[in-house]
């Protein structure tokens, strides 16, 4: 089966091509445009990125199937983001895809963006693949998440307030540094002295046990004020920022992979799969992969398998599509649903 992957849930504007069946899945093409105009006001506008998408969505499709070799008639279905992510963005993608199915005939699939983010590093990692621990973690969401099978997720825990990616951002603003800010932070944080700001490791106690409502959750506002604090205490903030970074980072990551061995340890997987634009952080990465202990496979994607992009689409259409389950033409754009198949312990 082959299927035409589009991606319009925030700033990025992508397509891409994929074929096969089951997890024995070819990439034939991506294309992903980003919409660099955002770094001009710091964050991204949603109704300037709704206007790129306007611009780019079509362009961007030719070019996916010209890079696959293929024309509209070799695609067996059109898999497209519909939720979550911002509703003037996700419409156009929505809108291209539907125009596409009623002018072709070609059967519409609809796809929850954070289940694409666990689809994603599997397209890079063919081990990365069911049962496993999923850390999800990008500027909007970051959930840990219990994968027994394709389409069976139970959420463990999810951030109280700011998302981690967010955070990242966040902080890199106080510190002087672009948008978008957790690549820079990272590159700034190499240089910084660990011992100089032992930041809070927050929501995180010796004596939580399973069953605590915060066993698993997670909350990164506190430590963003932390580190504004940090910077307003600061006597020579040029010196202090790459140790500020480095604790902020170090802080971050360091929860992340306890809360992640925690979830490894109660489950008995053997491995841990990392999805959403921080799931590249080399310092994450790491620190799971330490934390979990080298009997545990822990599994990342490449910045741009990370990033928000039409492959990881693709593919989680292609499970859903080998289940026929075809979306109508009144397929609806959502700001935030929960991920089909997803409960809560």
């Amino acid at each position: 089966m082959r299927i035409l992957g589009i991606e319009t849930s925030c700033d990025e504007t992508s397509a891409a091509v994929l074929s096969g069946v089951g997890n024995d899945v070819a990439l034939e093409s991506l294309v992903i445009l980003s919409q660099d105009v955002h770094r001009i006001f710091g964050g991204v506008v949603p109704e300037i990125a709704s206007r790129q998408h306007l611009t780019s969505i079509l362009p961007v499709i030719d070019q996916a199937l010209h890079d696959a070799g293929v024309v509209l008639t070799n695609i067996d279905a059109i898999a497209v983001t519909h939720a979550p992510g911002l509703v003037g963005a996700l419409l156009v993608g929505v809108a291209a895809a539907k125009g596409l199915s009623l002018t072709t005939g070609i059967p519409l699939i609809g796809v929850h963006h954070l289940e694409g983010h666990l689809f994603a590093t599997s397209l890079e990692h063919p081990d990365a693949v069911p049962p496993f621990t999923a850390l999800l973690v990008s500027g909007g969401h970051t959930m840990l998440i219990d994968v027994p099978a394709w389409g069976r997720y139970e959420l463990l825990g999810a951030t109280r307030d700011d998302a981690a990616g967010e955070a990242f951002d966040k902080a890199a603003k106080l510190l002087g540094l672009p948008y978008p800010g957790g690549p820079h932070l990272e590159r700034l944080a190499r240089s910084g002295d660990p011992s100089r700001f032992k930041f809070t490791r927050p929501m995180l106690r010796r004596d939580q046990k399973i069953g605590d409502g915060d066993f698993y959750d997670l909350s990164f506002s506190g430590l963003k004020t932390a580190v504004m604090l940090a910077v307003r205490n600061s006597k020579n903030i040029v010196e202090d920022a790459s140790s500020i970074a480095r604790g902020f980072q170090d802080a971050l990551t360091e929860t992340l992979s306890e809360k992640v061995a925690r979830a490894v340890r109660a489950s008995r997987t053997r491995r841990v799969v990392l999805g959403g634009g921080v799931a590249c952080n080399r310092a994450l990465v790491d620190a799971v992969s330490v934390r979990v202990g080298t009997a545990v496979s822990v599994f990342a994607p490449s910045p741009r398998m990370a990033t928000d992009n039409a492959a990881m689409i693709a593919r989680a259409g292609l499970f859903r599509a080998e289940r026929a389950e075809w979306a109508r033409l009144d397929l609806p754009a959502s700001s935030g649903v929960p991920i089909p198949g997803m409960i809560r312990r």
